[in-house]
């Protein structure tokens, strides 16, 4: 099991990884804080898609037909695992390629968005401060890769519930 869980993450990190490094580098500033997140979802669904399809030929090659809730669940969460260091390096590797400065962009946008809605003086000021600290925080990797970490693996969790619980099935197959 634990060589399908290496290959499908990897080749669901590959996808994450290309796809979201591609959009990332090509759309930089140019498309809207929200579109960009739901591409970067649908990019992350779409990758872990495979836990869905590594799960189903576990059970049906693999075990006659036969899976459990937690082994299901397992080599999905094991999938989403490599999946989602393969997203992280790739993030990285983006990064350091196109030089993009996402904390500066990220507390930029934030500010503006107070601002927009008509936050001034001490509320500002505050909202400043908490962007600077977060700009501090970003540029250090043990505050940088687990948190972007965070942002597929959930994903991945919640795809693996869900494979697990439509294809797990205790029951033998019987043959007609």
């Amino acid at each position: 099991m634990l060589r399908k869980i290496v290959g499908y993450g990897s080749a669901a990190g590959l996808i994450v990884g290309i796809a979201s490094s591609t959009v990332t580098a090509t759309l930089q500033h140019h498309m809207p804080e929200p579109y960009g997140l739901v591409v970067g979802y649908l990019i992350m669904l779409v990758a872990l898609s495979l836990v869905f399809v590594a799960v189903k030929r576990q059970r049906d090659a693999a075990q006659g037909g036969v899976i459990g809730f937690l082994p299901a669940l397992g080599l999905g969460l094991g999938i989403s695992f490599v999946a989602s260091l393969f997203y992280v390096a790739a993030w990285e590797l983006t990064q350091a390629i196109t030089h993009m400065d996402f904390a500066g962009s990220y507390a930029r946008s934030v500010i503006d968005a107070q601002r927009a809605k008509g936050v001034t003086g001490a509320a500002l000021a505050q909202v400043t401060a908490e962007m600077a600290a977060f700009k501090a925080n970003y540029a250090n990797p043990l505050y940088r890769l687990p948190m972007t970490f965070a942002e597929i693996f959930p994903v991945g969790a919640l795809v693996s519930l869900i494979s697990a619980a439509l294809l797990s099935n205790r029951r033998s197959r019987r043959t007609a």
